[in-house]
């Protein structure tokens, strides 16, 4: 029993002296506050020695934590900035290639619209040349058809007055009158049909041909038809032809019969035949032209007609 008083003793003094020393601690603590705050002086040499500075801040906890954030920031930061002139960077690339492909497009637009209207220009330049180009042409073309018809009406009225004449023209078959005792109608003047077989043909004469029905033989630059090569032979025409450039009589007689026709003397068939048309022909132009009238197919007439 007097060891549990004693004991119960001994934690009431022990509770009343935790009581009395606690409010001792917390004034103790409040003066150890006091003493870290900023509230020091420095005595300035200058004005009398008066207090005239603070005293250095003492660092506490909160000043150790806020100093760390601030690095801790000041850390980030770079990485930060960084990041951000990155982002700006690729934004303003962006930009400057959006900028190159609109002024590319830009460019292209203009050089497209350019190249249509040198087209459109081109173009209206083309069907102007080719509408004067096509009145030109028409008109050339209306002046030259205006210059065939005046052409072909003189050629026509030629062609009558030469058809007429050939037509009114007497065909002469006698030459031995004085006119054709000149060289160039001697083969007519001394012209004699000569009456003689195949044989006597073949023994005086080396060329003896068969054309237009009959047989002809060449003798000094005339072709004669050779009576009685053959007892049924057919002679249209009784006289000398005037040969050239080796060619058969038939041959000449076409580009007479041709020449006549482009002169306006001549509108029968080119036939190769010393036919009456043909010889009627020949006198017409023979009389326009002051030559003898033979009839026929001579070294003057050829040479007017422009063949020999």
């Amino acid at each position: 029993m007097k060891r549990i008083v004693f004991l119960t003793s001994i934690a009431s003094v022990a509770l009343a002296l935790t009581a009395w020393g606690a409010p001792k601690d917390r004034q103790a603590a409040k003066s150890a506050k006091a003493r870290s705050a900023p509230s020091a002086h420095t005595v300035s040499k200058s004005g009398g020695g008066h207090v005239a500075g603070h005293a250095a801040p003492v660092r506490t906890s909160r000043s150790f934590s806020a100093a760390r954030s601030h690095q801790r920031a000041i850390a980030a930061a770079p990485r930060t900035t960084s990041s951000s002139v990155a982002r700006a960077r690729v934004v303003r690339s962006s930009r400057v290639e959006a900028a190159k492909v609109r002024s590319t497009r830009a460019a292209n637009a203009k050089t497209t619209a350019a190249a249509r209207n040198r087209a459109a220009i081109n173009s209206e330049r083309n069907l102007a040349r080719a509408n004067t180009l096509q009145t030109n042409r028409a008109q050339a073309a209306r002046l030259s058809s205006a210059r065939a018809a005046n052409a072909n009406a003189r050629i026509a009225a030629r062609h009558n007055v030469g058809i007429n004449r050939a037509r009114n023209t007497r065909i002469v078959n006698n030459w031995r009158s004085d006119r054709f005792r000149s060289s160039n109608y001697t083969a007519f003047y001394n012209y004699n049909r000569r009456w003689d077989d195949r044989s006597w043909w073949r023994n005086h004469y080396t060329r003896v041909i068969f054309v237009s029905g009959g047989w002809w033989y060449w003798n000094t630059g005339y072709w004669y038809p050779a009576w009685g090569y053959d007892p049924y032979a057919y002679y249209p025409y009784d006289g000398p032809i005037y040969g050239y450039g080796d060619l058969t009589p038939d041959q000449v007689i076409v580009n007479v019969q041709i020449q006549l026709q482009r002169d306006g003397y001549y509108v029968g068939q080119v036939d190769g035949i010393l036919g009456p048309e043909t010889r009627q022909a020949l006198a017409a132009f023979q009389a326009d032209h002051g030559l003898a009238i033979t009839s026929a197919v001579d070294r003057p007439t050829l040479a007017t007609l422009g063949l020999a």
